[in-house]
């Protein structure tokens, strides 16, 4: 039995960075920050981040670009992938990425409305958990406010 399974909750470190392939297929790169809390023999609280590449295809890709935003808190579902190349300079380069197959949305980036626009919300503690309910099987996701985002 095989199994490469990958989940993680986290939050984007940057805005994500979309791409088109030469054959037309969108592809999308997140930067996503995960946390650890221990406790050291001392009784010392410790917190370790971890960063990982993770990178999205089709209409994930185009979901996620539209709707994550630095800082914005999102669960990736998909598998670890290792590449390799040679440098134009010399050697090989090494990456090691999550392959997005699942998401879903958290909690907005503290002190936005999830367009990386400061919330100007009366309720904003009720109002930053709200993250919109999107349909991949929809042939164009909604945008926000019902209208295209010009990206």
């Amino acid at each position: 039995m095989n199994l490469n399974k990958v989940l993680l909750i986290g939050r984007a470190t940057k805005d994500p960075e979309l791409k088109t392939t030469t054959g037309g297929t969108s592809v999308v790169k997140l930067g996503l920050a995960t946390n650890h809390i221990y406790k050291t023999k001392e009784g010392e609280k410790k917190e370790t981040a971890q960063f990982h590449n993770c990178v999205a295809f089709g209409k994930t890709a185009d979901v996620i670009a539209q709707w994550v935003k630095k800082g914005q808190e999102i669960m990736v579902e998909g598998r670890i992938e290792y590449r390799s190349w040679d440098k134009k300079e010399g050697g090989k380069g090494f990456a090691t990425e999550i392959m997005i197959d699942n998401f879903q949305f958290g909690q907005k980036a503290k002190g936005t409305d999830g367009g990386g626009r400061e919330s100007v919300r009366e309720n904003k503690e009720e109002s930053d958990n709200v993250v919109p309910v999107i349909d991949l099987n929809e042939e164009n996701p909604p945008a926000e406010g019902g209208e295209d985002l010009p990206f």
